[in-house]
């Protein structure tokens, strides 16, 4: 396995080994570039999940100190954990429950189609979906997409067999189990998926696609790539000449480290990227690394999501089979006669007891409470997921006042909901009532978001640097050798779920680094 020096300045540096920097790592490594990935957490292998929601939660999650504030529902039921993500090498792909659907062509310019929305901050894409369909197609093969290249959806549960015979009886036409990343058949010497549920405690089967066990060994078997775990970057350092040059960190032994680099790549999520760049501030860059335009850390999306819940008079068992076990399509369209811009979808969703306590009602408690808990067995639910708007102010900064262990200030992430979102939530409350309600259900729950698993937006791209971060190939329009390298550099976050686009930009990306160094251009 390969170990580079620490005085290498050759190497393209990735800081997290998710989505996005671990398919870049293998990406790169594949292309002969020596690659280090740096990860804050701890390398687990398939063994070591948990099909338990609250020790697993322990193992995986990112729980970090954060703040918040905004009018969003996290800032009130769970303020220091913004987000629901993995701190572990392979991140959040993990966790994730594998949904892997493209953007639609008029998702990459929503300005243009959308119009003018009070409020918002769009903008358009500098890329097109033309431009990301052969990419596209290179990452459904790559995880093995099922519904792409002649791979067979997964069997539907129960909690899709309610949900489509409710989504019959309202008349809607794109309804399946969903194009998702976790095999439906022996493939890339993994085997299929075994049904086991509880798919976001991480894949005990090894089926769902994770650059854990896919991208980043093969990366480390070319022997250009290596991954060092509990390895958390405090700042990138650049020369006089402002590009960038190493990369400081503390290493699994808290020793402080300094990795030299010709290239650095920022794959941290949507709150950590941010954080990082601004917590690099220096003399020439005071206001954080790539921040000329002022771009960094703002436009923060989360997806608009709630979920419902419906109870029945007879076992349904949702936590069997694959978490996201379906979808209904149809609400993915834009049609602003239902009063708001872009759409979104209709997923199933299963959570085991404990998490459904924690997000039924948070906080709450009283009969209404402990009688849907009894339900449990009994229920059905959905995740509904659409496109928010990117907002200036929703944005994350640096806390004034709370540090992490190192002495550096912590991410503090501020969202206010678009009335945009708002409209379109409720939408989705009542068209998921009307799903089940249609099929018998004896009661629904509405169930407000929980912790942000879709992190998007705050170093987007941009044709023109004084509107974002980074350029349509995720390069700093400030600094060369700087690229942003996960969903942080989305423009918009579309109405569908962000992992294929990610996965997608990093394989663009690995081209457009690896043809750049070649040229000397980086």
């Amino acid at each position: 396995m390969a170990k580079f020096d620490h005085d290498d300045d050759s190497l393209a540096v990735i800081i997290g080994s998710g989505a996005g920097g671990g398919t870049l790592g293998n990406e790169l490594a594949q292309k002969g570039i020596k690659t280090v990935i740096l990860e804050a957490g701890p390398r687990f292998e398939i063994a070591d999940f948990v099909n338990d929601e609250w020790p697993s939660f322990a193992q995986l999650a990112w729980t970090d100190m954060r703040t918040t504030s905004g009018t969003w529902q996290i800032a009130h039921d769970f303020p220091n954990l913004p987000a629901w993500i993995v701190k572990a090498v392979g991140g959040t792909s993990i966790h994730w429950a594998g949904a892997s659907l493209r953007f639609r062509d008029w998702e990459f310019k929503t300005r243009t189609v959308y119009g003018h929305v009070p409020g918002a901050n769009l903008l358009d894409w500098p890329i097109s979906l033309a431009e990301l369909e052969p990419y596209y197609a290179k990452a459904e093969f790559k995880m093995g997409t099922t519904g792409t290249n002649g791979i067979p959806r997964l069997p539907g549960n129960n909690n899709f067999k309610v949900m489509a015979a409710g989504a019959a009886r309202l008349g809607y036409k794109e309804v399946h189990t969903g194009n998702m990343s976790i095999n439906s058949q022996p493939r890339d010497g993994r085997g299929s998926c075994q049904q086991i549920g509880f798919c976001f405690q991480g894949c005990k089967s090894g089926a769902k696609w994770s650059t854990l066990y896919t991208e980043i060994p093969k990366g480390e078997a070319t022997g250009n790539l290596e991954v060092r775990e509990k390895s958390m970057v405090l700042r990138i350092e650049h020369n006089d000449a402002g590009k960038v040059n190493a990369v400081v960190y503390i290493d699994a032994d808290g020793n402080m480290r300094r990795q030299k680099a010709r290239v650095v790549c920022v794959a941290c999520n949507s709150l950590e990227s941010p954080r990082l760049l601004l917590n690099s501030a220096s003399s020439k860059f005071p206001d954080g690394l790539a921040n000329s335009s002022g771009q960094v850390g703002r436009n923060y999306m989360r997806h608009t999501t709630a979920s419902v819940y419906a109870a029945f008079d007879r076992p349904v068992h949702m936590y069997r089979g694959t978490t996201m076990a379906g979808i209904i399509r149809d609400e993915g369209r834009n049609d602003p006669t239902r009063g708001f811009v872009g759409g979104y979808e209709m997923e199933t969703i299963s959570l085991g007891l404990p998490f459904l306590a924690a997000f039924l009602k948070p906080g709450g408690w009283g009969r209404s409470f402990t009688s849907g808990v009894d339900d449990f067995s009994n229920m059905a639910g959905m995740w509904i997921i659409g496109e928010d708007m990117p907002q200036e102010t929703n944005r994350v900064t640096l806390d004034p006042v709370a540090k992490d262990k190192f002495g550096l200030p912590v991410a503090s992430v501020h969202f206010d909901d678009h009335p945009n979102d708002i409209a379109m939530r409720e939408h989705g409350f009542r068209q998921g009532e009307a799903v089940y309600e249609a099929v018998g259900a004896t009661r629904t729950f509405r169930v407000p978001p929980y912790p942000s698993t879709h992190n998007l937006g705050t170093n987007r791209m941009s044709e023109k640097p004084r509107d974002g971060v980074v350029n349509k190939f995720g390069q700093s329009h400030d600094i060369p050798n700087l690229f942003i390298s996960d969903g942080s550099q989305f423009t918009t976050g579309a109405g569908v779920n962000p992992t294929l686009t990610i996965v997608t930009l990093a394989i663009r990306q690995a081209d457009s680094i690896a043809g750049m160094m070649g040229k000397n251009e980086i």
